[in-house]
């Protein structure tokens, strides 16, 4: 089907607009093919190990704020942090290569329901607040061996906030701010 007034569209792409916005959370990465029958090896940032229960779609990002929903034929824990999944119409080895290597999104109640309370991911959406100034929401959160890095956006620049126990002061999960004391100077190195 395709809209005659807008040709381009393709009808299986979820649009957003100001009205119908859904938020998305990375939920980790596809990173292997996994037999010959099209399943993959999910690598996730749940926090905990999981089948995905009542998950019902996995969304890739097809274009910038573009996902496509792979609807779940099955899923099955691996281990703490992996999942067998097959999805609908992958159905072969080679259809599966395609999408292996690419990140897995979640809509936001889907990853607030099968994340673990204390994974770093759940930073999403959280407030940076830095000496009483509200900086803006967390956008992603990378995980390094000594400290977390938040990347927010600050005046249409990515800014990376690192998040340490020399720099994090307080988490408050009821109003989803994290407070931070940053050097002075930290901020101004990305703007």
């Amino acid at each position: 089907m395709v809209d005659k007034k807008n040709p381009n569209l393709n009808p299986f792409t979820i649009h957003h607009s100001p009205f119908t916005f859904m938020q998305y959370f990375k939920a980790g990465k596809l990173v292997a093919v996994h037999g010959l029958k099209g399943e993959l090896i999910l690598k996730h940032e749940l926090g905990k190990k999981t089948s995905l229960k009542d998950l019902k779609a996995i969304f890739i990002e097809d274009r910038k704020d573009s996902f496509l929903p792979w609807f779940i034929e099955t899923a099955k824990a691996r281990s703490a942090n992996e999942v067998l999944l097959k999805l609908e119409t992958v159905n072969t080895r080679e259809a599966a290569a395609k999408l292996s290597q690419k990140e897995v999104w979640l809509t936001e109640e889907d990853f607030k329901r099968l994340s673990a309370k204390s994974a770093p991911a759940n930073l999403l959406g959280y407030t940076i607040i830095n000496d009483k100034e509200r900086l803006s929401e967390v956008l992603e959160v990378i995980e390094q061996p000594h400290q977390l890095l938040c990347r927010i956006e600050l005046n249409k620049k990515e800014v990376l906030i690192p998040i340490n126990e020399s720099f994090l002061k307080k988490i408050d999960h009821k109003k989803k701010e994290v407070i931070v004391e940053l050097p002075e100077g930290l901020i101004d190195v990305y703007l």
